[in-house]
């Protein structure tokens, strides 16, 4: 741990923080002018890098190294233009449908344009040159730091200068700004809105393209840049203040030094214990991120979204009718019946067994995302903390399976508690990342627990009891779980807490005035969900014979968004349909095409836009339509 060695870390952190900060900059400004939590912004920067390495190896016979410095910024304007392209076709046909769902289709635009970028390019890693002139290194302190670094240094500062310029001194900034703080105001002034919302898309997504193709000497070009990127672009947004330029160049700074710091101490024993610094790496953006909520909600120097008046009022929530408790009736028959109509070993049921847990799952975060208005993007951590409470109860424990499965939602519970106390102050997308920033530690330490967790590997023999090894006991026996957990969401909602979750999201400040403890109601709808989500975790693991790391992943809380937004918030129902659809597009597609990302991607696209309420909600306005038809 030399005071050299520290320096050339922090080096390294300060050219990783320029690049993170383009990326954060565009995401800034496309959310607080557009509002628009684009998960697609990983893309655009993943987008750029390929595009400056084709453009770089297509201009390398002009010679003088004038192919790879003309290939940065026409890679930044290819990205900006096709930001604006996915504007002008797709977002601005949305604009009007709840924010949540237009997340929906910024995910559709990640399956898209992976595999368009797969298709194009290929599934291998793609190397860029050297910097021409800049691809020595310097001498510092006696330690070798490549000059190009040092370039990289530089560019952040004068990106950050060049857009407070253009925000603060052009009557384009002076319209973003006041965008940022008031967009229904600046459209009742009569600007175009549709025109200021394509170019500062555009914008943002050239910065993200700009960071890309600066990495083009520096790391590889591959397929997993996208989520890779949007995990940490999400961190350093918040951290600063959302709509904040400044705070997400102090924040990226932060964060890059956090990270600097944690491989320059190495191994370090404390207390007689060793702890392994380089290990934080993977999870220090989100250690500072929810340090940072904790402490100051709105981000370093953020300030508390202005309320939007284009607020949609929730309908309020009324006992299913007598025909439609019918048709659940049926339909839950027909499922009990599946095993004798279909053979034993048969995937139906296999695929069956996937849908019903997808379905219990979805159900445990809509019971946040709609009733409570608690928008969580870590969910998935409780349905990781269900599976592995499973494994270790039986494994480790030594438990019958049953008493395994009923005791392995509580894991899953006192992670909501923890989680839950602090998420539940929050609010808006301060609460969504928080949520996040806990799911990612949650899912660091078990994926870096070897002697418990099985780390990367995972658990294995999670096999049912000997009764259950036919695949049709075990289908019943999800199956009557998942609607107990179902039904039992479905009751809570009816019941005092209920109604005091739905007070506390469509009035929280006059739920407060009439005694309703909005935290606390809160925090107990959180825990119940988590409960529920566990239980779900704990079938899948049984139903699978393992469980690893990647149950509790982001990717695994997006598909539970999309089960969610896809079959509708606004109704009961819509998990379920969601779950449905979901699982069983994601499985035919990916086993009918190499290309199944965009297919599905496509498929969501279409649904976005045909169906802005998800599925469910269409299907309710069509029979409210056909009755009010009979009726006249």
């Amino acid at each position: 741990m030399s005071f050299s060695g520290l320096l050339v870390q922090l080096l390294n952190g300060l050219a990783g923080a320029s690049s993170l900060f383009l990326v954060a900059a565009g995401l800034s400004l496309i959310f607080g002018v557009c509002r628009i939590v684009n998960f697609a912004h990983g893309s655009f920067y993943m987008v750029g890098l390929y595009a400056a390495y084709a453009l770089a190896e297509a201009m390398a016979p002009l010679g003088g190294g004038w192919g790879f410095w003309l290939s940065l910024p026409l890679s930044a304007i290819a990205v900006g233009l096709l930001g604006g392209l996915v504007e002008v076709l797709l977002l601005r046909r949305i604009y009007k449908a709840p924010e949540l769902f237009q997340l929906l289709a910024t995910f559709a635009l990640v399956l898209v344009i992976k595999d368009a970028v797969l298709w194009l390019c290929g599934p291998d890693e793609l190397l860029g040159p050297r910097a021409p002139g800049l691809g020595g290194a310097v001498d510092i302190l006696g330690r070798a730091f490549p000059t190009y670094d040092l370039f990289l240094i530089a560019v952040g500062p004068l990106v950050l200068g060049a857009t407070w310029l253009l925000l603060h001194r052009s009557r384009f900034g002076m319209l973003v700004r006041a965008a940022t703080q008031d967009r229904e105001m600046v459209g009742a002034l009569g600007v175009r809105q549709a025109w200021l919302f394509t170019a500062v898309f555009a914008l943002g997504a050239a910065l993200a393209g700009l960071g890309g193709a600066l990495q083009l000497p520096r790391e590889p070009a591959t397929l997993e840049l996208d989520l890779q990127t949007i995990g940490s672009a999400f961190v350093v947004v918040v951290v600063g203040g959302m709509g904040s330029l400044t705070g997400a160049f102090v924040a990226a700074l932060l964060v890059s030094t956090v990270k600097a710091l944690c491989i320059w101490l190495g191994v370090v024993q404390i207390a007689g214990i060793d702890i392994a610094f380089p290990q934080l790496t993977l999870v220090a953006d989100f250690l500072v991120m929810a340090v940072v909520l904790v402490l100051r909600p709105w981000g370093l120097l953020g300030k508390p979204q202005a309320a939007s008046r284009s607020h949609v009022r929730e309908q309020p929530l009324r006992a299913p009718p007598t025909a439609l408790k019918a048709v659940g009736a049926a339909v839950l028959l027909g499922l009990l019946s599946l095993p004798w109509v279909v053979d034993a070993q048969s995937y139906t049921l296999v695929l069956m067994v996937d849908l019903v847990i997808a379905a219990l799952f979805a159900t445990s975060l809509h019971f946040l995302m709609g009733p409570a208005g608690l928008h969580s993007f870590g969910h998935a951590a409780f349905f990781g903390l269900g599976a592995y409470g499973a494994a270790l109860l039986l494994n480790a424990a030594g438990l019958p399976m049953l008493w395994a499965l009923l005791l392995a939602p509580l894991l899953a519970a006192m992670g909501g508690l923890l989680t839950g106390w602090f998420a539940v102050r929050l609010t808006g997308v301060y609460f969504s990342m928080l949520t996040l920033a806990f799911a990612q530690i949650i899912w660091a330490t078990t994926f870096q627990w070897d002697s418990v967790t099985g780390g990367s590997n995972g658990l294995t023999g999670v096999w049912p009891a000997a009764w259950l090894e036919d695949k049709r006991w075990f289908y019943l026996l999800t199956l009557l779980l998942a609607t107990a957990g179902v039904l039992a969401l479905w009751r809570v909602l009816y019941a005092p807490l209920g109604y005091a979750l739905r007070a506390s999201r469509d009035a929280p400040l006059r739920a407060e005035a009439i005694g309703i403890a909005v935290a606390k109601v809160q925090w107990m709808g959180f825990v119940l969900a988590a409960t529920v989500a566990g239980l779900a975790g704990a079938l899948f693991a049984f139903s699978k014979g393992s469980i690893s790391p990647e149950t509790m992943s982001v990717a695994k809380s997006v598909d539970g968004l999309v089960m969610v937004l896809l079959g509708g918030v606004q109704t009961l129902v819509g998990p379920i349909l969601g779950a449905f659809s979901f699982t069983w597009l994601h499985d035919a597609v990916a086993r009918n095409t190499d290309y199944w990302r965009a297919t599905l991607g496509a498929v969501i696209l279409l649904l976005v836009l045909l169906f802005p309420q998800g599925i469910a909600g269409y299907g309710k306005r069509w029979w409210q339509w056909l009755l009010q038809r009979r009726g006249t």
